[in-house]
């Protein structure tokens, strides 16, 4: 039986290493955090006893952790107090993530409803790489670049977005992406079928690459296929329906891949979707 990394986006709130007690609650050997209040650009730094806490209860619980950058970071923006702000934030981010031997932080690509694709994509890249150089000391710090829905002008919604940015950043192999299935599936990639799961996933390794692929976002969606709206539902209760989470489970190229699930709810609903996305595993 192959090797799954399952579990939820699981709340920091009294101590990051209250995340290792939500792993628990939800059965999870894989989890999402935020490292701080994502609602705000800055953070009291990390002191010393809580990164060992945290260090400590996820090596007991051997737990696979991946973190996501706040969602006020835009990486497409051209306005010179957001973009700074930006930067800054997932400068901060990756510098945490290191101290928390965290090896991926994902985040969306950004937007700008001021540039067209073309350019609103050089401008995250030129963002990028101004943050790889700024972090060349964290270098184990993935940056993993997640698919959008493309709601409002997001850029992502295509595979070609995503690799147009690690083409522009010569390859780096610091960049890496996450699937998201609710988002893909708003943008227009149909997964419901086994063919057509195997279809994305094989355009996905030709226009991007597996190698590429850092953790996948386990996500029905309120909203149906190429909505361009991005609304989770629980596993089985939206429009992608069970059949394409059960190609997940079983997909052998998802070995040692982060699944996680940031489905509606709390740690008993998450723990509800886990062993829904448990009980499809064929062994």
């Amino acid at each position: 039986m192959m090797k799954i990394l399952l579990g939820t986006h699981v709340s920091i709130a009294g101590g990051l290493a209250n995340a290792c007690l939500h792993a628990q609650n939800t059965a999870s050997n894989a989890i999402q955090i935020f490292t701080k209040n994502q609602l705000q650009w800055s953070a009291k730094e990390l002191d010393f006893n809580e990164i060992d806490s945290f260090k400590r209860c996820v090596l007991k619980d051997g737990l696979t952790v991946v973190a996501h950058l706040s969602y006020l970071v835009n990486l497409g923006s051209t306005d010179e107090f957001v973009r700074e702000k930006s930067v800054a934030a997932a400068v901060n981010e990756i510098k945490r993530c290191r101290l928390l031997d965290i090896k991926s932080l994902i985040f969306h690509p950004g937007s700008n409803k001021h540039l067209t694709e073309d350019e609103t994509i050089r401008q995250i890249a030129l963002n990028l790489n101004e943050i790889i150089k700024q972090t060349e000391e964290s270098e184990d710090v993935n940056l993993v670049l997640e698919t959008t829905a493309g709601q409002g002008n997001q850029i992502g919604y295509k595979s070609e977005h995503i690799v147009r940015i690690i083409e522009l950043l010569e390859g780096n192999m610091r960049l890496g992406v996450c699937i998201d299935t609710c988002h893909i599936f708003a943008a227009g990639y149909d997964i419901r079928t086994l063919q057509a799961y195997n279809k994305y996933m094989d355009d996905f390794d030709n226009i991007i690459g597996l190698d590429r692929l850092r953790a996948v976002h386990i996500n029905d969606s309120l909203k149906p296929l190429g909505s361009n709206v991005d609304r989770h539902a629980s596993i089985g209760k939206g429009y992608i329906g069970q059949d394409a989470f059960g190609f997940i489970m079983n997909d052998k190229r998802l070995k040692g891949i982060p699944l996680i699930v940031e489905t509606p709810g709390s740690d008993n609903e998450h723990k509800i979707d886990l062993d829904i996305l448990k009980g499809m595993i064929r062994e």
